[in-house]
C-alpha cells in the first residue's frame, strides 16, 4: 500500500498576536520608506505565510459601543506585516504574487466595520452626515458573516487584503512626500484632510535598527493611508484569493508588505473603515519577470481578480449622475465621485424605507458584496455610476411592492456611550 509523503508545512514568516498593540511586536511597521529592512526573504516559487494584525493594531473591540472608534489613534495605522524580500528582485523587475489564500484566526472569528468621526478620519459622507463613530461587529461562521448590530443580513465574504505593495524608491518617496504635502498647502485647515503628510507621532517599525536610521524613516516615511503607484491601500475587493498581482519593483529585494486584511467589502469601501476588518492569515508565493516595468508599461499594478467569487446573480440596481441633488443641487461636470455618491445615498434612503437606520445601511453598504460600475462619462454633464446591491444577502424580501415597502425594527448598531449619532 503506497503512504503519502510527510508534507512540510508552509512557513510562517511574520508571527503576531492579533490581541495585542501593534507596536509591541516584531516584524511589523506603519509606515513606507525604502530604508526599513526586511524582515524576512524568500525565494521566488515558494510558498508561505504572513500573519497580520488587524489595521489598527488591536485599537478596536468586540464590544457594543464605538467610543474605540472615536478616541483611534490614526497616526499609528496601517499596521503592515513585512517587508519580505524576494531574492533576485531588482528595481525595473516586475514581482508576480499569487494571493493562494486570506482567513481569519481561529482564535479571532470575528471582525468590524466602522463610521468615522469626522475630525478623525471621515469616510465618504463625512460632511455629508457631520459623522459621528459608530461601528457593526460581524460574527465569522466559516464563509459567512452576520452581525447582531445589523439584523436580517447574512452573505459570504469575499477575503482579501485591503493592503499590499512593493516598498518605493528613495526618488519615489520623496514624490510622493513633494506631490501631497502640495495638496495639503491648497487647504491646510480640510476636515477631513486632503493627505497626510509624514508623522512622527505614532510610526513604528518592529525591528532593531540604529536610532539615526529608525529616526530618519520615522520623519521622512509615507503614510499608508493612500495607494499609489507601487499598490498600498487601494482595498480592491476582487484583488482576494486566487488573484494573481504585478507590481514594480523600485528597491532590491523588492520589499513586499501586507496588511488590513478583509473578510469582506463593497465596491468603495465608503465609511473608511467600510469593509468587514479582521487579523487573519494571508499565503503567498511569488515570482519575478526581469524588466517588466518596461515589459509592460507598470506604471501600477495590475492583476487577474480571483476565480472565487459569491454568486449573488440578482441584484437591486441603483442610480446617480453629477447632480447633488441630495444637497444643495449643483450639477457637477462629468464627476463620477458625486454620481457614486448620489447612487449610495439613494440605496441609503431606500434601506431606510424597510427599517434599518442610516447608520446601519452606510455600514452594510461597506461591508457586503455590494458592486458599482461607471455607467457612461461620455454624456455631458453627467457621468453614471450605478450601485448593486445584492437581494440574496437579505433574510427578507426588499423588492418595490406597489403597496410600498415594509418597514421592520432592525434596532441600531454600536453607537457612542454618550448617544451621539
Amino acid at each position: 500500500m503506497a503512504t503519502q509523503a510527510n508534507s512540510v508545512p508552509h512557513p510562517i514568516l511574520v508571527e503576531v498576536d492579533p490581541f495585542l498593540p501593534a507596536d509591541q511586536q516584531k516584524g511589523l511597521h506603519n509606515r513606507w520608506h525604502p530604508d526599513i529592512p526586511a524582515y524576512a526573504s524568500v525565494k521566488p516559487g515558494q510558498v508561505f505565510k504572513v500573519q497580520c494584525v488587524d489595521w489598527t493594531g488591536a485599537q478596536i473591540g468586540n464590544n457594543d459601543f464605538s467610543d474605540d472608534i472615536k478616541n483611534i489613534d490614526l497616526t499609528k495605522i496601517h499596521n503592515l506585516s513585512g517587508p519580505i524580500a524576494v531574492e533576485g528582485a531588482e528595481p525595473g523587475d516586475c514581482l508576480v504574487v499569487d494571493i493562494l489564500d486570506v482567513t481569519p484566526f481561529e482564535k479571532m472569528p470575528w471582525g468590524y466595520t466602522g463610521i468615522f468621526e469626522l475630525e478623525n478620519g471621515g469616510g465618504l459622507f463625512a460632511r455629508e452626515f457631520n459623522s459621528k463613530a459608530a461601528k457593526a461587529i460581524w460574527d465569522f461562521k466559516g464563509i459567512y458573516a452576520t452581525s447582531r448590530h445589523i439584523p436580517g443580513v447574512r452573505f459570504a465574504g469575499v477575503s482579501h487584503p485591503g493592503l499590499i505593495g512593493t516598498a518605493p524608491s528613495a526618488e519615489l518617496l520623496a514624490t510622493w512626500n513633494e506631490r501631497e504635502r502640495g495638496l495639503i498647502a491648497q487647504d491646510p485647515s480640510a476636515v477631513p484632510a486632503l493627505a497626510f503628510a509624514p508623522e512622527i507621532k505614532g510610526a513604528y517599525i518592529g525591528q532593531d535598527l540604529d536610532p539615526a536610521v529608525e529616526k530618519k524613516i520615522k520623519s521622512e516615511g509615507a503614510r499608508t493611508i493612500p495607494g499609489r503607484e507601487h499598490g498600498g491601500n487601494c482595498d480592491i475587493k476582487n484583488l482576494s484569493r486566487g488573484s494573481r498581482c504585478y507590481f514594480p519593483v523600485f528597491i532590491g529585494g523588492a520589499n513586499l508588505s501586507v496588511g488590513d486584511l478583509h473578510f469582506s467589502q463593497g465596491d468603495g469601501e465608503m465609511s473608511f473603515c467600510g469593509a468587514i476588518e479582521m487579523a487573519g492569515i494571508i499565503t503567498l508565493s511569488t515570482s519575478i519577470i526581469k524588466g517588466g516595468v518596461e515589459k509592460f508599461a507598470l506604471k501600477q499594478p495590475i492583476f487577474l481578480p480571483s476565480p472565487v467569487d459569491p454568486m449573488y446573480s440578482a441584484k437591486l440596481i441603483f442610480e446617480g449622475i453629477s447632480v447633488d441633488y441630495h444637497g444643495d443641487g449643483k450639477q457637477y461636470n462629468m464627476d463620477a465621485t458625486v454620481a457614486y455618491k448620489q447612487a449610495a445615498l439613494n440605496t441609503i434612503a431606500y434601506l431606510m424605507k424597510i427599517g434599518y437606520t442610516r447608520e446601519q445601511a452606510y455600514l452594510l453598504l461597506s461591508a457586503a458584496p455590494v458592486e458599482s460600475h461607471v455607467g457612461a462619462v461620455v454624456d455631458s454633464p453627467n457621468a453614471c455610476v450605478t450601485l448593486a446591491l445584492p437581494l440574496g444577502i437579505f433574510e427578507h424580501d426588499i423588492l418595490p411592492k406597489e403597496e410600498g415597502l415594509k418597514k421592520l425594527d432592525f434596532g441600531q448598531c454600536a453607537i457612542r456611550s454618550d448617544g451621539v449619532v
